[in-house]
């Protein structure tokens, strides 16, 4: 099977989807404008571990937010709060389950809504602001 990449535009940078819907699992490589953050959001089915490829970045987990080393695994289990945010640039990887149930978001730095199997459908998953 060959998949031809996806790009997904978000209002903090890009996402490119590597990996088919069928599969068991999911692959992404996502690029962050330096100031820019994602939501602040847990997964109530989703696992994930992210890694920050280049750049400069904080990762929150839980309680904790910590400067994320490069070339290290931070795996995100259901139901736990989580956020990146860019220093700099970045590009970061994730390799998940897929993407299934519902993404909450706590906050939103651009008032997006929690991602819901209709939302995650719709074209740029609902956000369609391509002038921020």
């Amino acid at each position: 099977m060959v998949v031809m990449p996806n790009t997904i535009i978000k209002p903090w940078g890009f996402e490119i989807k590597l990996t088919d819907d069928s599969l068991p699992y999911s692959g992404k490589i996502a690029f962050t404008k330096a100031g820019h953050r994602w939501s602040l959001q847990s997964h109530d089915q989703k696992t994930e571990t992210i890694t920050l490829l280049s750049g400069q970045a904080k990762f929150t987990l839980g309680q904790d937010t910590n400067e994320m080393k490069p070339n290290i695994g931070y795996t995100v289990l259901p139901n736990t709060i989580h956020r990146f945010e860019a220093i700099s640039d970045c590009v970061t990887v994730e390799i998940a389950t897929p993407e299934i149930g519902t993404t909450t978001r706590l906050q939103d730095d651009f008032n997006r809504p929690s991602e819901t199997e209709t939302i995650r459908n719709s074209p740029n998953r609902g956000w369609n602001n391509l002038n921020e």
